[in-house]
């Protein structure tokens, strides 16, 4: 019953979509009507106003952290474990891809994902934060760092706390991303990718 209830709970805050929200309430379009059509940070920044992107970012991290945090601090009290932790992750990053308050029409998870691993763990999360801005720095496609941050979050887990029904989660979140961002593999196979600081196009980019 409980590991329902924080299914539920996680889902429905994994739900609120801070892209939609931030850029309604700052008079900005809709991100998911210009650029990749993706309601997240990196499409908010295309917009040209970088503190609504910076928002969106921090919002759609603290959704992921909140969700996973709760079950941390309070799990025990009720005799929940690891797999409440590994159930309330999952939850919260699928309601962020398919969200109930948004016609189920999400983003594609990396600052949520990356809100869920502080949650877990600060040095988890670090770790993984700081794989996608190597990677962002360098060679300036966020899609890159987090695909890059995807790979190395499973194995960063296992190698700092083993096998767990945990990296099992975060396994499947990785694979998640990499779904979603089948398009942007596409586009960067073809050099067709959007850098990040690109400006918000005339017409909005075609996906898949």
């Amino acid at each position: 019953m409980y590991n329902l209830i924080v299914a539920v709970l996680a889902y429905l805050i994994g739900s609120v979509s801070f892209a939609v929200i931030v850029s309604a309430t700052m008079g900005l379009d809709d991100p998911r009507s210009y650029g990749s059509g993706n309601p997240g940070a990196t499409n908010v920044l295309r917009s040209g106003n970088k503190k609504a992107a910076v928002l969106t970012l921090i919002g759609d991290a603290f959704k992921g952290w909140l969700a996973v945090w709760l079950v941390v601090r309070f799990g025990p009290g009720f005799g929940l474990g690891n797999d409440a932790i590994a159930l309330a992750a999952i939850a919260v990053f699928l309601g962020h891809l398919y969200p109930l308050f948004f016609r189920f029409k999400g983003g594609k998870g990396v600052a949520t994902a990356a809100g869920v691993l502080l949650a877990i763990h600060p040095v988890l999360g670090i770790a993984t934060v700081l794989t996608w801005l190597i990677i962002a720095f360098f060679f300036r496609y966020s899609s890159l760092a987090a695909l890059a941050a995807a790979v190395f979050a499973p194995v960063f887990d296992v190698f700092l706390f083993g096998p767990s029904t945990i990296a099992l989660a975060i396994l499947a979140m990785s694979v998640l991303l990499f779904w979603r961002h089948r398009s942007n593999i596409s586009k960067l196979i073809a050099g067709t990718e959007s850098r990040i600081g690109g400006k918000k196009n005339a017409q909005r980019e075609s996906q898949s």
